[in-house]
């Protein structure tokens, strides 16, 4: 661009004046407008424009984390909010500093930039539909706030923790330490299961198959035990034990306890397994599994045989 309007103005003829000295003609070549379309631009304008944006970067992200450390220092204070209100004054501050820019940089009034912006905005929502959808759920993640920055969500098969939200994406790390880069768009329109949403406390079922014959108290009292030698898990609501069906080799039991920690759900379940497998053991309940029963066919000589013993036995009566 600047390339372009030195480009330009070294073409046309200028009159230099001779009392000038050659700070004015310097300042005469940063200044003079050039022409494009309906705007106006000098070199001195464009760069004006550029270090208006630069800046605004800077007190943009000093003014957010300034926020965000200050916030942070109040205890009642919900993090996902803190985070939330650190973004929009990221955001309105870039937007605003962008705008200024521009007006400053092609001479032009605020009005006409939000013109210019509603006809682009037209051509991205047909041109770019999922980039649009992306940023327009970013905001309805930082407004709405189903999920939060620091929330256990389960999306597909993934399961992890929000470490950031941001205009397009968002970010999620996993127990294996991934980061997992997922579309807003996904998160809004998408099931998704958020552990730490509204009441803390989360219910966890784990399902148990005993043989046939063994005592259904003993299973009750023994499933309930488990629960209760295990961490984590809350005596109010109490463990519950449901006999859900006859299976076709099991009886189907189901072991219903509560958590305040439901991000730890999966090291519950585990640590309940374990102890329902030694209890078991202990007390004899058996855990049956399927069975394949083989029955042999007679081959072609002894189908033979059999209905030659046959003949003969019809033959004698």
């Amino acid at each position: 661009m600047i390339a372009l309007l030195l480009w330009t103005y070294l073409r046309e003829p200028v009159v230099w004046q001779q009392d000038a000295g050659a700070l004015y003609h310097v300042w005469y070549y940063l200044n003079r407008e050039l022409s494009i379309g309906n705007f106006s631009v000098s070199i001195a304008s464009f760069v004006f424009g550029v270090l208006i944006i630069v800046i605004t970067l800077i007190i943009a992200h000093t003014l957010s984390a300034f926020l965000e450390r200050r916030i942070s220092r109040r205890a009642n204070f919900d993090p996902g909010l803190r985070y939330t209100i650190a973004r929009l004054v990221y955001y309105l501050l870039i937007t605003g500093g962008v705008l200024l820019a521009m007006s400053q940089a092609l001479d032009v009034s605020l009005t006409s930039l939000a013109v210019l912006f509603t006809a682009l905005s037209v051509g991205i929502g047909f041109g770019l539909q999922n980039l649009a959808a992306d940023i327009a759920s970013g905001f309805i993640l930082l407004f709405e706030r189903p999920i939060r920055v620091g929330d256990r969500i389960t999306i597909d098969k993934d399961e992890g923790d929000i470490r950031s939200i941001n205009l397009r994406t968002t970010l999620v790390t996993t127990n294996d330490n991934i980061s997992i880069i997922v579309p807003n768009s996904k998160l809004v329109t998408q099931r998704v299961i958020n552990w730490s949403y509204g009441d803390p406390r989360a219910r966890i079922s784990i399902p148990v198959g005993v043989a046939y014959g063994s005592d259904v108290q003993l299973v009750t009292d023994t499933l309930l035990r488990a629960a209760e030698e295990v961490d984590n898990v809350l005596k109010d609501p109490p463990p519950r034990v449901q006999l859900l069906k006859f299976g076709d080799y099991s009886l189907d039991f189901r072991l219903l306890v509560w958590t305040a920690l439901p991000r730890r759900h999966t090291q519950i379940r585990s640590d309940i397994n374990y102890r329902i497998f030694e209890l078991f053991r202990e007390r004899g309940i058996e855990i049956p599994y399927p069975q394949l029963r083989l029955l042999q066919q007679p081959d072609a000589r002894e189908r033979a045989d059999v209905w030659r013993e046959l003949s003969d036995d019809t033959a004698k009566h």
